[in-house]
């Protein structure tokens, strides 16, 4: 283990010169409704003060250029110099998944708005509330091919959940409003502004509050009553029901009433990856995590239920393995903000559009006057079977046969030394399942991942913008070799904006989730998985990570793990990177194959919960 040396002292230089020592005389914000004239860029930073915006994370470039003068005076609006425009837009997602606000994210043109597609498609499968500002060629140049010109509205229509192309400054305020308000009600997701440069620079008049022009937008939050009360029939009727909570009850801030419901009914509870936290994971009803990498009680207890209520879930494949085999007896009360999720994937016997917070606090009601007139049901032998699971199919993992370090046991030791309340990143791979498995969650919006796209070099920005949302609370990435490598040098912007988070690097040596497949259904052919970090350790992360501002620490045995984990929570005046070394050959159990029901879940290599045949498909059949 190497050791972190101080960093030295900061020279003290010549105080920064004030607005009014250079010449700049910033106008106060006018009371609302009384107009004042501006340039367009000076109309976005003020709207983006009177929407509340509180951090940008971005670049400039030729065209956004002018929205960044103004943005240098302003004293509500912080901006993040960040090194690529993707961490530019994780970064925005994970301050918003930490907080719950609104995370913004600026880039220039072209190559700068092309650079924020993947984040952007990031947020709109997690439902992630984003806005992203783009500046754009002058309106004459539009469509002729001008240089760093790209159709960004275009590209990103089928990956935002709306955009804007400002064609007139005098529309700033209210698209920016409008922005705002499409990114965080309903369904929430990423809206992309893409603004000429001309219309930047063009005078043109401000006043706040704007009139929102939204025909046909108009997001259900109150569920129907009738709908309500025939889910509460059912709940009460189930021998064998589940609790299939999505991230929506984490974006609803439903957390409360879940818990309140399930001790309510004493129904088993499952939290889908992208509801890590949304319920105790120390409470006795909850299962874990279903799906691919989830529980064997939870995938289980999932395929025998005879009533499944869905609260802020889609059904996504990789909860359901195969559709046609999934849950093949149980009725569906499914829960949703957005009716186009409703019977996407799974036909829903009972659907109910709404917040979840509201359905689920109505629910509450009409279960216990249900349950007033005809019983409180006996899950007994319910709760005697999904023990029986647990109890023969722990979560757990076996030491590396060689004698390295295991990554399992590293997770679970930074989330018992770190603990609940500190905020987690991942990124993705065979790191992200282990700390969805082995940190214990207590708190909503303490875990953060992307978990719809599954994008490698989510965790770091995703990290940073986390650190900004939520600066008094500990932010840990746990990272693999493979993601770390993508975007590691945000860890600059960490160091010089003051974001000390903490980075735990899997380093397996390999791509370990690609690594694993090969092994189990490419006859161990390891194609273009070995990175290079053992072998040759190219790059030294400890070394790469004083090169960026950091502390760099190193962990290769068991022996050294609490004592790094300790050293590195000491460290807050920069970021800390630790190097575990950890054994190459790890994989990730229990799992369901690709293209497999969840009737087939492998416990561990060979090991077949679910089934009463002797016979596997070679597909799904670990070699």
């Amino acid at each position: 283990m190497t050791s972190a040396t101080s960093r030295p002292e900061a020279k003290a230089g010549p105080a920064p010169a004030s607005p009014a020592q250079l010449g700049a005389r910033p106008k106060p914000t006018p009371p609302a409704g009384t107009p004042v004239r501006v340039t367009g860029a000076q109309s976005l930073v003020r709207s983006l003060e009177a929407v509340g915006a509180e951090v940008v994370f971005g670049i400039p470039g030729g065209t956004i250029l002018p929205a960044y003068d103004p943005l240098l005076d302003s004293t509500k609006v912080r901006h993040v110099l960040v090194r690529h425009e993707q961490g530019a837009g994780h970064a925005a997602t994970g301050y918003a998944q930490a907080t719950g606000k609104v995370g913004v994210c600026m880039a220039t043109s072209g190559p700068g708005a092309t650079n924020l597609v993947t984040p952007l498609a990031d947020a709109n499968m997690d439902s992630v509330p984003v806005v992203a500002i783009t500046g754009q060629q002058t309106r004459q140049l539009i469509g002729t091919d001008a240089f760093q010109e790209a159709d960004i509205c275009g590209i990103t229509m089928p990956i935002t959940k709306h955009n804007f192309l400002v064609k007139d400054p005098a529309d700033i305020p209210r698209t920016i409003a409008e922005a705002f308000h499409l990114a965080s009600t309903g369904r929430p997701g990423p809206v992309l502004v893409d603004i000429p440069k001309d219309v930047l620079q063009e005078q043109t008049s401000f006043s706040w509050p704007p009139e929102m022009r939204l025909p046909g937008y108009r997001p259900t939050l109150r569920p129907h009553g009738k709908q309500v009360r025939e889910a509460a029939r059912l709940i009460a009727q189930a021998r064998r029901p589940v609790l299939y909570v999505g991230g929506g009850v984490i974006k609803a801030a439903a957390s409360a009433q879940l818990k309140q419901l399930a001790e309510q009914t004493g129904i088993p509870v499952v939290t889908t990856l992208m509801a890590r936290g949304a319920f105790p994971d120390s409470h006795p009803q909850h299962l874990g995590m279903p799906g691919m990498h989830g529980s064997v009680a939870a995938v289980a207890a999932m395929q025998r239920a005879d009533l499944l209520v869905a609260l802020g879930a889609r059904f996504d494949d990789r909860v359901t393995g195969r559709l046609d085999s999934f849950a093949p007896d149980a009725t569906v009360v499914h829960a949703d903000i957005d009716p186009a999720e409703i019977s996407k994937n799974r036909k829903a016997d009972v659907p109910i559009v709404g917040d979840c917070a509201e359905i689920i606090t109505e629910l509450i009601d009409a279960v216990k006057a249900e349950t007033d007139r005809t019983g409180e049901p006996d899950l007994a032998p319910w709760w005697t079977q999904i023990d029986a699971w647990r109890d023969t199919f722990p979560a757990g993992y076996e030491w590396p046969a060689d004698g390295t370090l295991s990554p399992q046991y590293v997770i679970e030791r930074i989330g018992a030394i770190v603990g609940p309340d500190a905020v987690y990143a991942a990124g993705v791979g065979q790191h992200q399942m282990w700390a969805a498995q082995f940190v214990k969650y207590e708190n909503p919006r303490t875990w953060i991942n992307s978990g719809g796209l599954g994008t490698m070099g989510f965790a770091v920005p995703a990290a940073m913008g986390a650190k900004f949302g939520v600066p008094d609370k500990q932010v840990w990435a746990i990272d693999g070799d493979g993601c770390f490598q993508m975007t590691n040098q945000e860890l600059a912007t960490c160091a010089i904006e003051g974001a000390p988070i903490k980075v735990a690097v899997i380093n397996n040596g390999n791509l370990g989730m690609v690594r694993q497949w090969q092994n189990l259904f490419y006859a161990e052919r390891y194609s273009n998985t070995d990175l290079g970090t053992h072998k040759h350790r190219i790059p030294d992360f400890t070394l790469l990570a004083e090169a960026l501002g950091c502390a760099g620490l190193r962990c290769e045995t068991k022996e050294e793990v609490d004592q790094v984990i300790r050293r590195a929570m000491e460290i807050n005046d920069r970021p800390v990177v630790i190097d575990f070394v950890v054994g190459k050959d790890a994989q990730v159990w229990p799992m369901v194959g690709p293209g497999a029901g969840n009737d087939e879940v492998m416990a561990a290599r060979g090991i077949r919960p679910l089934f009463d045949d002797d016979e596997v498909s070679d597909e799904v059949t670990p070699k």
